[in-house]
């Protein structure tokens, strides 16, 4: 046999063998001799700034054309009544803030309804840290609430005598998901007690609930929630003081909220950092070396005020405009913000000194609520239980001028050194594609669907 014929077989018997290697190892050989490019994978340098506002400010993010927008699904405004049996009496209970009372009452109307039990009118437990001792009937207007549910979930003021006059058999809920989770162990308790009171869980699954389930949360959460008289005359008479247009913003960067973020500031004042300290407790330590960076590149840490005023203005947002500052006591750094943008109004410069001073932390917390549902423009910093439920209910009244302002975006593009007008077409780029695609203005969930415009 001749050499080249010796070639021709051995090359026969093996080129699988050599060419599998190569083919798996080439992509590995391609990413490790290309030259590194300096952003993360996850996102893009601006290239252009076409759409981008003008350096006077005159294109605002409300003036770009969306494509796409949440609204309030069609399918769950029909009541799917219950049958008339009931398997017993629930009682919902809700700690916390305002929003995160009104988060847990939410998920408690839907479980009453996966129960099929009669739900009595919730309880707010006092909570110091919040100054807050009033209860569901203090804040929203109860014979509303029981009118709107009706044919979604019953809902009642009494009980029966020999049911009202025993404390209701406490459940453990924290662990909870789905609805067979509430239908294999919690059903049974109140079968046998006739009465029960239980948190939902903070993890809940919506999603996995039945139609009807769904379609009681939805109505009892979007439709039957309002502010009692004596709270909703005070939040109109705020509303009223306050010039129009104007823009509510959630500022959120007090000194428990940064402590518990872990994250590190520089530039802070002395005593906003040992306000920070004061708050940060031994479980809450700050985030140091390459564990802090991957941190905020997630978007885990809050925005300053300085670096809110800072997005605002990349979004031509006017700095003359008029913005109601819906946000609780001890913000820091808040000279950042009103350095820059100076037509600001609070609940404390609008309300009389005695009107200011008899509020519970729900009734404030309730104010800023319904402005910020009212507003010409809503801007949130951080998107937690208040954000969730205003953004929400702008979207079911068809106010589409809202955003969440990206901390993730803020913080990758200023890891890899942009800053000035070019972190500025960046920020501009990141906000301008979630607004027109109609993100951020209302929760991805059951109650609202996507519309192409």
């Amino acid at each position: 046999m001749s050499s080249s014929a010796s070639a021709a077989a051995w090359w026969a018997r093996s080129r699988v063998r050599i060419l599998l290697p190569v083919i798996f190892l080439a992509p590995a050989l391609y990413f490790l001799l290309s030259p590194p490019s300096s952003p993360p994978f996850f996102f893009t340098l601006p290239t252009s700034r076409e759409e981008s506002p003008s350096a006077s400010g005159s294109r605002v993010i409300w003036a770009q054309r969306r494509v796409a927008e949440w609204r309030p699904c069609g399918w769950w405004r029909a009541a799917m009544p219950a049958p008339s049996r009931r398997n017993g009496y629930i009682r919902i209970d809700c700690y916390g803030g305002l929003n995160q009372l009104r988060r847990d009452l939410c998920d408690g109307i839907a479980v009453a309804r996966l129960l099929n039990a009669t739900m009595v009118l919730p309880k707010f437990e006092v909570a110091a840290y919040w100054n807050e001792s009033s209860g569901f009937a203090d804040v929203f207007d109860v014979d509303y609430f029981i009118e709107q549910t009706r044919g979604y979930v019953e809902v009642v003021k009494d009980m029966p005598e020999e049911i009202a006059s025993k404390e209701p058999f406490k459940v453990d809920c924290s662990k909870r998901k789905g609805h067979f989770d509430y239908v294999e162990t919690v059903l049974p308790a109140l079968l046998e007690h006739q009465y029960i009171s239980l948190t939902p869980a903070m993890s809940q699954r919506r999603d996995r609930n039945p139609s009807y389930a769904k379609a009681s949360y939805c109505q009892g959460c979007y439709n039957a929630l309002r502010l009692n008289k004596n709270v909703e005359t005070k939040a109109i008479e705020l509303l009223q003081a306050i010039p129009k247009p104007f823009l509510s913003l959630h500022l959120r960067f007090e000194p428990d909220m940064v402590a518990y973020s872990r994250c590190v500031y520089t530039g802070l004042s002395s005593k906003s950092l040992s306000a920070i300290e004061a708050a940060r407790g031994e479980d809450r330590k700050a985030l140091t070396g390459e564990a802090a960076l991957l941190w905020r590149n997630r978007g885990k840490c809050p925005l300053t005020p300085s670096e809110t005023a800072f997005i605002l203005k990349a979004l031509g947002i006017p700095t003359d405009t008029n913005i109601y500052l819906a946000a609780g006591d001890g913000l820091m750094e808040l000279e950042g913000f009103t350095s820059i943008y100076k037509n600001i109004y609070t609940k404390s410069s609008l309300l009389t000194h005695d009107d200011f001073e008899k509020m519970h932390g729900n009734t404030k917390a309730a104010l800023d609520y319904y402005v910020s549902v009212s507003s010409d423009a809503y801007v949130a910093t951080f998107f937690g239980n208040m954000d969730k439920m205003v953004t929400a209910m702008r979207t079911m009244q068809g106010h589409q001028k809202t955003l969440v302002l990206s901390r993730r975006a803020y913080a990758n593009y200023t890891a890899v050194g942009l800053s000035g007008e070019q972190l500025a077409m960046a920020m501009w780029d990141a906000h301008r594609e979630e607004y027109i695609m109609g993100r951020g203005s209302a929760l991805p969930e059951q109650c609202f669907c996507e519309f192409k415009l």
